[in-house]
Order: C-alpha cells, then structure tokens, then sequence
C-alpha cells in the first residue's frame, strides 16, 4: 500500500536537504501538496465564499498576510488543509508526523500559506 500512495506523488527535484525536518519537508510535505494541489484550493475557495472573504479586494501587497492570517486563525480550516496532506501519509510518514507534531505542522501551514497565495 505504501509503494503505490507513493508512486502516486510527483517526483520534485529540490536540493538534499541536511535536517531530518527539512528533508521531510522536501521528500513528503512538498510532493504531497503539489499533488493534492487542486483540492487544496477547492477546500480555500470553498471555505472564502462561505465566509464572503472577497480577496479580490484586499490590495495584492496584503494578500499573502491575509491568507496567512485566515489560514492561522481558523482552526477548522487549517484542520481540514492539513488533514487533506496528512491522509496522504504512509506508515512511517505518520509515525514521524506524530513524533515531530508541532514542527511538522508548522512547516505545512507555511507551505499551505505560500501554495494559496499565488494560487488564489
């Protein structure tokens, strides 16, 4: 099972990375959200008409805050993001994710925040 969830991710060429956190990133997290890309900004837009945020209007210059800022402050939201790349996990990938929680996530929220930003 876990072979085919990760034939499945597309193959990124990024620099090797030296930190296990940083490597995760780059092997797992980045792949994972390049290929769940188009459901990620579904779930965002979905969630922007819900709540009537029309980003449109907010000046470009402060759109990557705003986004950051939705994305930070809305737990449901940043649940439901997270989640979407987290059921992409393989066995090990979780047990890795549930020892290195907190950093884990922190590094998805931003790579969410950057993904967002120039998609939307």
């Amino acid at each position: 099972m876990s072979e085919a969830r990760l034939a499945l991710r597309p193959q990124l060429d990024l620099a090797p990375a030296s930190a296990p956190e940083e490597s995760f990133q780059n092997e797992t997290l980045r792949p994972i959200m390049k290929m769940q890309h188009d459901l990620l900004l579904a779930a965002f837009r979905l969630y922007l008409q819900k709540r009537k945020v029309r980003l449109e209007q907010v000046p470009a210059k402060q759109r990557f805050d705003k986004i950051k800022q939705i994305i930070t402050r809305d737990n449901r939201l940043r649940g439901l993001l997270l989640g979407i790349a987290i059921g992409q996990f393989t066995h090990e990938e979780m047990t890795y994710f549930v020892e290195n929680e907190s950093s884990v996530n922190r590094r998805m929220t931003n790579l969410l925040v950057e993904r967002l930003a120039s998609a939307v």
